[in-house]
């Protein structure tokens, strides 16, 4: 079923384009949604939204693209994946969640013992051998996945998870952008009857980020 008509949507569901409107509807009605989005067009937002109304743990996956392996960095896991998930924690303010306590925090019991935590985020080197039942996966900035990447996580994924694939084929920051897996799994999934391909046009950060944004590489 798509997000109701009279569904608030945390506030978002009046502003939303029709773009938007297709993108969480799809998230609602199929396994899969792939959106292919600049950034400031509201990709990740929506999809936390989502996975709030969704009711399961959200598993949120980015790649540490400039350090290629988490390990390279001498601090802890809680702070070395801080510096990845700055849009995690700015849609969960935008629903009105505190990511204090809404993101896994092994030092945090007590937000564990209220039954606050719901939001899972974890780099994909940590991946491998992971079995995901029951929840909800956002890929994050996917353009920064290899295929290989891309293939480790989507293979552990069981059939009860609503995953969404987010990203944008022109901000692509590895070393090499003809190893980004996005487009090539856009293009894998994009007839099955489970998935949908989406894209959003608006940069809502205002005029001079939109202009930013159509330099060519």
């Amino acid at each position: 079923m798509p997000l109701p008509r009279d569904n608030m949507f945390f506030g978002l569901a009046a502003k939303m384009t029709d773009e938007q409107r297709k993108y969480v509807d799809s998230i609602f009605d199929r396994q899969l949604t792939i959106v292919n989005a600049r950034s400031g067009t509201g990709k990740t937002t929506l999809a936390v939204a989502a996975a709030k109304l969704l009711g399961r743990p959200l598993v949120y996956v980015f790649s540490p693209v400039e350090e290629g392996r988490m390990g390279f960095r001498p601090c802890t896991q809680r702070e070395k994946e801080s510096a990845y998930i700055t849009p995690l924690t700015d849609a969960l303010y935008e629903i009105g969640e505190n990511p204090a306590r809404a993101i896994y925090d092994p030092d945090n019991a007590e937000a564990q013992k209220r039954g606050d935590v719901w939001v899972y985020p974890m780099s994909h080197v940590f991946a491998r051998g992971m079995n995901l039942k029951g929840k909800t996966v956002v890929i994050s900035e996917a353009q920064n996945f290899t295929r290989g990447e891309l293939k480790k996580i989507l293979t552990r994924i069981h059939d009860d998870c609503t995953v969404i694939i987010e990203g944008h084929t022109k901000q692509c920051d590895l070393p090499n952008a003809a190893k980004s897996g996005f487009a090539p799994y856009i293009e894998h999934f994009r007839n099955e009857p489970y998935a949908a391909v989406c894209e959003l046009t608006v940069n809502f950060r205002g005029v001079l980020a939109q202009k930013a944004d159509t330099l060519s590489w």
